[in-house]
């Protein structure tokens, strides 16, 4: 699906990746690698494979798309040791995914610092086709972002029930991507989070359903 960020055309991927074109640039929020293995060390069990299965979904993409650059817009590792703590067979993956294109990894408040050997480029923020990509969105007025983040997500009710899925979000200025990782959460778009970001009625969500994108009406949102 396209649409205009500040009338930068992209295109919405129902995987929930932005995608520019103009550059074949691929663009993936909150990949949360290594969250399993971070509660582990907590004494919280879950299931080891999230970051086996999020990078088999980041793969998949980037083999459809084939993109030049890949900016991973922060929270890329659950925590600053997670790039450390990959197995031997996730790390060889995540090399071959950076092999033949530009990578750029964008700081977030999980993963401030990044190893030396983790290849790519890694920075607080980066410019691409008249936008501006970060982690985490600025308050106010911010034309021409691409942020993530808030894991963003969207609720809709009818004939009797209601959906819930992850969602992109928009006011045609801005956009807030969902989070990509497998262990991630979401948190509802009426949130008072994003009231600092977009105009009272003005945020348009695209929920992610069954290999397609659903845009809703901000009148058609409900909360959680």
């Amino acid at each position: 699906m396209q649409v205009a960020i500040a009338d930068t055309p992209v295109v919405l991927d129902p995987t929930g990746v932005l995608f520019l074109p103009e550059s074949r640039t691929l663009v993936v929020a909150d990949l949360h690698l290594e969250k399993a293995s971070s509660f582990a060390r907590r004494g919280m069990l879950l299931p080891p494979y999230d970051t086996k299965a999020t990078l088999k979904h980041l793969a998949d993409v980037i083999e459809r798309r084939a993109p030049r650059r890949v900016i991973a817009l922060g929270d890329s590792f659950h925590d600053s040791n997670g790039y450390g703590r990959l197995a031997d067979a996730d790390r060889l993956r995540l090399a071959a995914l950076q092999g033949g294109r530009e990578w750029t990894w964008i700081k977030g408040n999980h993963d401030p610092e990044f190893p030396a050997d983790v290849g790519g480029d890694v920075i607080a923020e980066c410019f691409a086709e008249r936008l501006t990509f970060r982690h985490e969105p600025v308050e106010g007025l911010a034309p021409g972002e691409v942020a993530g983040h808030l894991h963003p997500a969207a609720k809709i009710r009818g004939n009797g029930r209601s959906v819930r899925r992850r969602a992109f979000v928009t006011d045609g200025m801005r956009m807030v991507l969902p989070a990509f990782g497998v262990l991630t959460g979401g948190l509802n778009v009426l949130d008072r989070a994003f009231a600092p970001l977009f105009a009272p009625g003005a945020l348009k969500p695209f929920l992610i359903g069954d290999g397609r994108l659903f845009p809703v009406a901000f009148d058609a949102l409900c909360p959680d």
